[in-house]
């Protein structure tokens, strides 16, 4: 008959009976505190908490999504609800959108704000409309995404001997 490893210890005076029942109460002890069905992660344990990551990740991926459609709806309506009417322009207006040159026909007063940066330009429904600067940057707020051109104004510092420095080019200017 086989003894058991503890019984081996004692016999041979490698432990004294003191400190095997010391050993054998703590092991009681660490049994007590850890639930019967938890010693190890089973794979079904595991395989559940895979499952659940996955999910937290889809449902963050929808809730994305979702966000980013409701931003588009609502930057689609305020542009709607903004458009400037462009009826009756002559003017011709050129921008770049996607690396083409453009061509939208404008009035005199359009155009003038257009080259001064207080009106925008953007794509709706497959045409191009304009919208008031303060709506465009609200646009580019919510959908970044979207083209929305707005002319940038610069102010070109002058050169200490130009002798045209006083006079200023207006930007309506039309060669």
């Amino acid at each position: 008959m086989v003894n058991s490893l503890q019984a081996q210890l004692l016999k041979a005076g490698l432990v004294d009976e003191k400190k095997l029942k010391q050993a054998q109460r703590a092991k009681k002890k660490e049994a007590k505190a850890q639930p019967a069905g938890e010693k190890t992660p089973s794979a079904a344990q595991k395989a559940r908490e895979q499952k659940a990551e996955r999910d937290r990740e889809l449902n963050q991926q929808r809730q994305a999504e979702a966000a980013r459609k409701a931003a588009e709806a609502q930057a689609k309506q305020m542009i709607e609800q903004n458009v400037v009417d462009r009826a009756g322009g002559e003017t011709p207006y050129q921008f770049v959108s996607k690396n083409k040159i453009k061509k939208i026909h404008v009035t005199e007063e359009q155009f003038a704000l257009l080259s001064r940066g207080r009106l925008g330009i953007t794509r709706l429904s497959g045409g191009f409309v304009l919208i008031p600067i303060d709506i465009a940057e609200k646009v580019r707020e919510r959908v970044p995404h979207w083209p929305v051109h707005v002319a940038e104004v610069k102010k070109e510092s002058a050169a200490e001997d130009d002798p045209y420095a006083g006079y200023e080019i207006p930007d309506d200017l039309m060669w």
